[in-house]
């Protein structure tokens, strides 16, 4: 279960080269214009950050050789679903852990610890929870496979993006204006608001400062 870790003051990337929030059309479809349209979804994208998607655990502690391996594990089928709840949007990601150990004799639990943050605009952290994952291993077996959870909250105002901006976004422009081959983003204040409105729910094992150097390292 997801124990509140820290919440701080309201993130996610979005490097879309050409955003049109169209009415009825379909992704990819182009429109009277000429252009692509592509729907933005208030919808925080789910994601692993680098290096926090598997674990590495050692016997010894501290060992770092091959033959120390104890049990490795890593996060697998990540998956979304996004529904609507008051003022908030409510992201639930679901995640398989998949894990071997080294020794096979001898039924054993292993619990690992997993994080999950939702970040505004790429950088700012609005709320981090810590749970565990539980690995039931089987006697004579070195595999075992385990379903996780986690939920974030979203203030559907903040992921909304201002009239004047989603305006500047979906005008049509019409071959012959001065901006028709201009994109919307190159403009620093809109492409600064759609950051702004973007987040993301970030998942991955939560790793002390000798694990994480060892996954960026190996």
């Amino acid at each position: 279960m997801l124990r509140n870790f820290t919440r701080l003051p309201a993130l996610a990337t979005l490097g879309l080269a050409s955003v049109l929030l169209a009415g009825c059309a379909k992704d990819g479809d182009i429109d009277a214009t000429g252009g692509i349209s592509v729907t933005r979804s208030a919808c925080p994208a789910v994601a692993i950050p680098a290096h926090t998607g598997d674990i590495t655990v050692f016997d010894p502690a501290e060992a770092r050789d091959a033959s120390a391996i104890d049990v490795v594990a890593a996060i697998t089928n990540l998956r979304e679903d996004c529904t609507q709840q008051g003022a908030d949007i409510v992201a639930t990601a679901k995640f398989d852990v998949r894990a071997t150990r080294r020794q096979s004799a001898g039924a054993r639990q292993v619990d690992l610890p997993y994080f999950a943050t939702v970040v505004q605009g790429g950088r700012v952290v609005v709320s981090k929870r810590l749970g565990t994952i539980r690995l039931n291993f089987a006697d004579g077996q070195t595999r075992a496979e385990a379903s996780g959870s986690a939920t974030g909250y979203v203030n559907r105002a903040a992921a909304t993006l201002p009239p004047e901006i989603e305006q500047r976004l979906t005008r049509k422009r019409k071959a012959g204006d001065a901006d028709a081959a201009v994109d919307p983003l190159a403009n620093p204040d809109v492409r600064a608001a759609v950051q702004k409105a973007s987040f993301e729910l970030l998942i991955g094992f939560q790793l002390s400062d000798a694990q994480l150097q060892y996954n960026a390292t190996r």
